[in-house]
């Protein structure tokens, strides 16, 4: 399984704990994944750095990765400023050292939009997955479009019900691109609104910094989960999530988020067993929703 993102994916090691669910929910399962993450980039970034390589490794030659090398140390020469165009240089080739022995093709690959997905048709999300999506076809890989909501986080409990009409126009706009790239959903806008309906006082980002919490990422998890099999995690005994990130970047304050609070969280059984419905409640009500657009 190949999860391709930013912050959203590697916060929290979310990947981890989707193989921690998996295999919780399997216990026969062997569940690999790597990751390609470039911090606060989009699929646009994405496909200019090239991660579409690594989406092709199994057919990909050695003399295709050493162009797409010689190209991405000009690009980096060309504007020292792009630091991400040197940290995917060196992605690349450390990829094309170990192309030969690791040529297997991916089974799922999980596209994460960021700030990208808001204009719906229009969107950079909506032009850049389909190109993903192509790639992951070809080699018989499933899609699932990890939808993040980093406007729609609260960081305070609130106080009444959020308003949906912006996230129900959003989710239909994901829904004609699923079915334009026969993707799988991780609906996150909707699946927060469910839990911020039901559970007010559950925050779902952190105050001193903009990232989802680990309550939204515990959601973000199950709500994968759901994508990757169609089944509910209710039931799944992962009760634990941990962020990357601690107070201050203090090595002294390891065990602090940045909130100041304990960087481990341990949900409490009504709060998991909470978390777990309403990711599957949203992911079911993203189906119906999905399902009712195909009919019109």
């Amino acid at each position: 399984m190949l999860f391709i993102g930013n912050s959203y994916t590697a916060r929290h090691r979310l990947a981890e704990v989707v193989k921690s669910m998996a295999e919780a929910g399997d216990p026969g399962l062997n569940f690999q994944y790597e990751t390609v993450i470039y911090g606060g980039r989009t699929l646009a970034d994405h496909w200019r750095l090239r991660t579409q390589n690594f989406v092709r490794r199994h057919s990909l030659t050695r003399d295709e990765q050493t162009a797409t090398i010689a190209s991405m140390k000009k690009s980096a020469l060309t504007d020292a400023n792009d630091r991400y165009a040197k940290a995917a240089l060196q992605k690349h080739r450390s990829f094309l050292e170990d192309l030969d022995s690791n040529r297997k093709r991916w089974d799922v690959i999980v596209l994460q939009s960021y700030r990208d997905d808001l204009d719906g048709s229009e969107s950079l999300y909506a032009q850049y997955a389909p190109k993903f999506a192509q790639l992951a076809a070809q080699q018989g890989a499933r899609t699932i479009l990890y939808v993040t909501t980093p406007t729609t986080q609260n960081a305070q409990p609130l106080k009444k019900s959020p308003n949906r009409d912006a996230v129900l126009d959003k989710s239909r706009a994901i829904a004609a691109l699923a079915d334009q790239v026969d993707a799988s959903v991780a609906p996150m806008a909707l699946v927060a609104s469910i839990c911020q309906s039901e559970r007010p006082d559950l925050t779902l980002r952190f105050v001193n910094d903009a990232h989802l919490n680990q309550t939204m990422a515990y959601l973000t998890a199950c709500t994968l989960y759901a994508a990757l099999f169609d089944k509910s995690p209710q039931g799944l005994p992962i009760d634990s999530i941990t962020d990357i990130r601690y107070l201050d970047n203090d090595p002294k304050q390891k065990d602090k988020d940045r909130d100041g609070k304990p960087i481990t969280r341990t949900f409490s059984k009504q709060d998991k067993d909470d978390l777990q419905r309403f990711a599957w409640q949203g992911y079911q009500a993203f189906q119906a929703l999905r399902s009712d657009l195909r009919t019109r």
